[in-house]
């Protein structure tokens, strides 16, 4: 089946999704769980910042990992767009809105990643400020780096309960895969939206939040092998 508007057929749709979702899978864990937590130590700001500046490189290709992972988020949205478009051309653009707007508010947090590089990689940052002041400042980007991704989160738990629900009504993708998404999408509302309804002592957990999953429903694993 091709899809009149795009003229890209349903199978070349799914393989674009497919490949996007591997790039994802291996740019998502690398850097989330191989270069954040060598070099982040929670709640030791002065110890995260020699590490960074002990390896610059690797912060780098973090961020990097990152900014790969979000454009391929992009391509996803796209590509998922057309493959459920034959199902509900509205819903399935309101689907793809929803994970373009998770991408871009994601993009934005990354940009404090990057501040954080050229503050403790740039000679003349380094010279102006005392120690004391840049390592709070790099505290202080890292908590709004995770603060603006857990923001996010909340428009990419939505995307994924409605990207259930089209693939529920389609008639060419397995239903057992909706119904895995509505779940994981509920539970990243549940994750995003509980502390607010049920505040607790959280100082560190913001800056701990592991990677989002399009696969689990409690957002500890980074592996998007469903999208």
């Amino acid at each position: 089946m091709t899809n009149s508007t795009t003229g890209i057929s349903l199978r070349n749709a799914a393989l674009i999704a497919g490949f996007a979702i591997l790039m994802m899978a291996i740019a998502a864990p690398f850097a989330e769980f191989f270069v954040y937590p060598k070099l982040v130590v929670s709640g030791n700001a002065a110890e995260t910042a020699k590490n960074i500046i002990a390896h610059k490189t690797l912060f780098a290709s973090g961020i990097f990992g990152y900014v790969i992972t979000f454009i391929c988020d992009v391509l996803a949205a796209w590509a998922l767009y057309v493959l459920l478009k034959p199902v509900n051309d509205h819903l399935s653009l309101l689907t793809a809105w929803f994970r373009l707007v998770y991408t871009v508010i994601a993009l934005v947090a990354i940009v404090n990643l990057v501040t954080i590089f050229r503050l403790l990689t740039i000679p003349d940052y380094l010279t102006v400020f005392e120690p004391s002041q840049l390592y709070a400042q790099v505290r202080l980007l890292l908590g709004e780096f995770r603060s603006g991704w857990s923001f996010a989160i909340l428009f990419f738990g939505i995307h994924l309960v409605l990207l259930g629900y089209l693939v529920l009504r389609s008639h060419y993708i397995p239903k057992i895969l909706g119904a895995i998404l509505i779940i994981t999408g509920l539970g990243y509302l549940i994750t995003t939206l509980g502390p607010f309804f049920f505040p607790v002592d959280r100082i560190h957990e913001v800056e701990d939040r592991p990677w989002p999953s399009d696969g689990e429903t409690d957002g500890r694993k980074t592996d998007r092998a469903v999208c």
